[in-house]
């Protein structure tokens, strides 16, 4: 049984920083008129990428752990995929509707939500595998998710050229070759990408403050409904089951539900912004399942904790 005050240290210790610095890029945001498309081009096509570079640069796990990890990153966000489109037909949703449905269920704040979460709680053991999580997950949202956005308003063919203009793609093609043939990067450079990277996820949680000052609220209420039930509630379901069919154990299992778990990720807003989605759509989802989410990830931390 999860006491009360369980679950109010729990949301204190690990969720409440993550939403004061968020809060921070909120009102200073306002107060200082920043412009979150600019910071959020910086994020997507500087930060991110030597991001993503540096975490795969220096993993340790083993190959298996690796591609259990992999297989359930997509395992979750193919699921996802496939109810938030059998509910979108049954809500005979317009096609922007549906486009800004598929990749607000398919892809979670992994990045500048999860990453700190689950360090937070689970430690630096859990952080390996949270990592190779984020390096799938943005992998995903930075091919396919452009590929689905893309159909928003163009062939496919058009979408399919889209996804090698994307960097992350690149760093980790990089990563990937200097880990395979074993190189070492000079101190000068590893350095670089290593104050890059940190400085990474910070900005990624300012960065969703800023996002959240745009949201306009959407007439489209049944499919914020269905994208925010898939994220909150079908992401433990799927976490669970999924991470034990992958055999997934300890700080894997703790990482790949609370990644699963996720709200709707703020890059959403940036594909919808890019390729014309219904704006209103994405950026109340991200709002409703960011504020929600403290509800059912207090919970889920206790739980795995346990």
């Amino acid at each position: 049984m999860i006491s009360f005050s369980e679950l109010i240290t729990t949301f204190t210790n690990n969720l409440l920083p993550i939403l004061l610095i968020s809060v921070a890029g909120y009102f200073l945001g306002k107060l200082l008129n920043i412009d979150s498309r600019s910071v959020g081009r910086i994020s997507f096509y500087f930060f991110n990428p030597i991001l993503i570079f540096n975490l795969l640069v220096h993993s340790e796990l083993p190959f298996g752990e690796i591609a259990k990890t992999g297989t359930l990153v997509m395992a979750v966000t193919l699921i996802s995929g496939m109810l938030a489109l059998a509910g979108g037909l049954l809500l005979k949703l317009k096609r922007t509707q549906m486009v800004s449905t598929l990749i607000t269920s398919m892809f979670a704040n992994n990045g500048n939500y999860g990453l700190p979460l689950i360090t937070f709680a689970f430690g630096s053991a859990a952080l390996a595998h949270t990592s190779i999580y984020l390096v799938f997950s943005s992998l995903l949202t930075n091919t396919l998710g452009v590929l689905i956005a893309s159909l928003g308003h163009v062939d496919l063919k058009q979408a399919f050229i889209g996804m090698f203009r994307v960097p992350t793609l690149y760093a980790v093609l990089l990563a990937g070759l200097i880990n395979y043939f074993h190189l070492t990067l000079p101190d000068s450079v590893d350095r670089t990408t290593t104050l890059i990277a940190g400085a990474a996820v910070p900005l990624m949680i300012f960065l969703l403050g800023l996002e959240l000052r745009h949201v306009r609220w959407t007439e489209s209420i049944s499919a914020l409904g269905l994208a925010t039930s898939i994220r909150l509630l079908g992401g433990p379901f799927m976490g669970l089951v999924l991470t034990s069919a992958l055999g997934l154990t300890g700080p894997g299992r703790q990482s790949g539900i609370m990644e699963a778990s996720m709200s709707a990720a703020v890059a959403n807003t940036n594909l919808a912004a890019e390729y014309n989605l219904d704006n209103s759509l994405v950026a109340a989802t991200v709002l409703v399942s960011t504020v929600l989410s403290p509800f059912t990830l207090t919970p889920l931390i206790v739980f795995l904790g346990k």
